[in-house]
Formats: structure tokens, C-alpha cells, sequence
């Protein structure tokens, strides 16, 4: 067991963990935020990222005690006072969300790249989405929501 210590989406939190438990099931066991999903467990796939201490991180891959003391945040912290934030509306307005699946590690990945680099180049945009997969949407309006997003 390990004594863990957290801020996620800007409160502080106190839990006692299995020190093997992965930051993606503490944030949907322990403090059901469901928001960030599990796809493949072995941090291919992106869905669940979310930003850990400023970088987009695969929640599946962090353990516990790596979590120690990080700021964390979820999907679910985009959304302020029932208001969507400008990425969340690019995404609608792009057509970049479909089964939606991918949306919050593809919105964690986009939000960690805009967070450091407001206009960033197409590549750059690419390079930060390189590690989510998407089935459904063919990538093109999740690239043109984050350019949408970044102006």
C-alpha cells in the first residue's frame, strides 16, 4: 500500500493505493472520472491520456508511486460551468468526434500540445497526436479541430 498524494483538475487528494495501481484506475475506481477510458492496457492507443505535471502521459503505463505528488489533469476538466472549452467545441464543430472513444485521450494530447505551443505547425499537431488512435474519424477533422482550436 502506498500513502498517495494528488491534485487532479486542480483538488487535492489523500488515497490509500496498491502501489502496483495504475493512474488510470485510480482516476476511474477511485475518484470516478470516468472520462478517461481504457483501450488497450499497454499504452498503444492514447484513450487514456491525460496530462500528468504538463505532458500527455498514457494513464494505463503510470503507476501509483509515480503518480506521487503529480498534477493531473482529466477530460473532465475542460468543461467549466457547463460551458465547453474552445478545443471540446472545435472537435463538434470539425466533425472530429464520432463513436468517441478516443475523444478524451485525443483532447488530452491536443490540449498538452496547445498548452505549450498556442500555434503549432501541422507537424507539430501530428507529432502530438502520433501515439491516440482513432477508428472512425480518418484523422483529418481531429488534425483541422486543434488547428481550429489553435487560432
Amino acid at each position: 500500500m502506498i500513502n498517495l498524494k494528488i491534485n487532479v483538475n486542480g483538488k487535492d487528494h489523500e488515497l490509500e493505493v496498491e502501489d502496483s495501481m495504475r493512474l488510470l484506475d485510480i482516476l476511474r475506481d477511485e475518484l470516478r472520472l470516468t472520462g478517461t477510458k481504457e483501450g488497450c492496457a499497454v499504452g498503444e492507443c492514447g484513450a487514456c491520456t491525460v496530462i500528468m505535471n504538463g505532458d500527455a502521459v498514457n494513464s494505463c503505463l503510470i503507476l501509483a508511486s509515480q503518480a506521487n505528488n503529480a498534477t493531473i489533469e482529466t477530460v473532465e476538466n475542460l468543461e467549466q460551468d457547463d460551458i465547453l472549452s474552445k478545443l471540446q467545441n472545435a472537435f463538434v464543430e470539425e466533425g472530429a468526434i464520432q463513436c468517441g472513444f478516443c475523444t478524451p485521450g485525443m483532447l488530452m494530447s491536443a490540449k498538452a500540445l496547445l498548452d505549450k505551443t498556442p500555434h503549432p505547425t501541422e507537424d507539430q499537431i501530428k507529432d502530438a497526436l502520433e501515439g491516440n488512435l482513432c477508428r472512425c474519424t480518418g484523422y483529418v477533422p481531429i488534425l483541422n479541430a486543434v488547428k481550429k482550436a489553435a487560432k
